[in-house]
């Protein structure tokens, strides 16, 4: 850890250890307010900061300009285990939109440490799938489907990296309308259906290791493609030339 990066940390609001070497921007801070609708619990009264977004990292300047040249940002999430009324903390959810080529933006993750159970779904919910992760593993989130993180764990904080495409915005309203995502992970360890949603959805549930479209393809730490300058990261800005690894990831 480089000097002066843990008041830098703590100004922000997060004391912890971060799984980074490198300078760490401050952080956007998730306050449980923001959370507030999209919970299993309409009158939950949680306060205080969620999690923790360090936006557009990189450890060099030319890491960081090489990055920007890509329209890629890469991004550490930090989520402390905590009880949201009887849910697993989670992220808001959100979806990206359609690139130029029409298909939508995707996006990839890797857990630094802890445990994340990623819940991905369709606009339509035709297909809703809950990704098992651990320290280590590698997460796509196909083009279009929205996605929340969960931290299912009530003693471990969960650390997790991105890369996504700089060209968007992400969408929160369709998540905000429905008051979440088609399920609720509890703490007692079921899922409930989110009544807003019709019909009767499935539920898949894959372990993230088992993903061998995910593994084939990218199989390093996500920040050494970045180091790499590896040109399958190209596949976050133009989607439309890699559907042969989006329609057999989570077949």
């Amino acid at each position: 850890m480089m000097a002066g990066q843990n008041a830098y940390r703590e100004k922000a609001g997060y004391t912890g250890p971060v799984r980074w070497k490198g300078r760490l921007p401050v952080p956007s801070i998730r306050e449980a307010g923001e959370l507030a609708g999209v919970l299993a619990d309409p009158h939950c009264t949680c306060t205080g900061p969620v999690y923790y977004m360090y936006r557009d990292v990189a450890r060099s300047p030319a890491d960081h300009q090489w990055l920007h040249e890509q329209d890629i940002r890469f991004d550490i999430t930090i989520i402390p285990p905590r009880d949201l009324c009887g849910e697993w903390m989670k992220t808001k959810g959100h979806y990206h939109p359609e690139s130029r080529s029409g298909t939508g933006y995707p996006e990839i993750y890797e857990v630094l440490e802890g445990e994340a159970h990623y819940l991905i779904q369709t606009r339509d919910c035709s297909d809703v799938v809950m990704i098992a992760a651990t320290t280590g593993d590698i997460v796509v989130v196909p083009p279009g489907y929205g996605h929340v993180t969960i931290n299912p764990s009530r003693t471990a904080v969960l650390q997790m990296a991105n890369l996504v495409s700089s060209a968007f915005e992400s969408n929160y309203l369709p998540y905000e309308n429905l008051r979440g995502a088609v399920f609720y992970e509890m703490t007692s360890g079921t899922f409930v259906k989110n009544p807003l949603y019709p019909g009767r959805p499935r539920l898949r549930i894959v372990r993230a290791g088992h993903i061998a479209g995910v593994t084939d393809t990218v199989n390093d730490p996500l920040y050494d493609l970045v180091e790499q300058q590896a040109p399958v990261l190209g596949f976050l800005n133009h989607p439309e030339k890699y559907r042969a690894l989006f329609s057999r990831i989570y077949l």
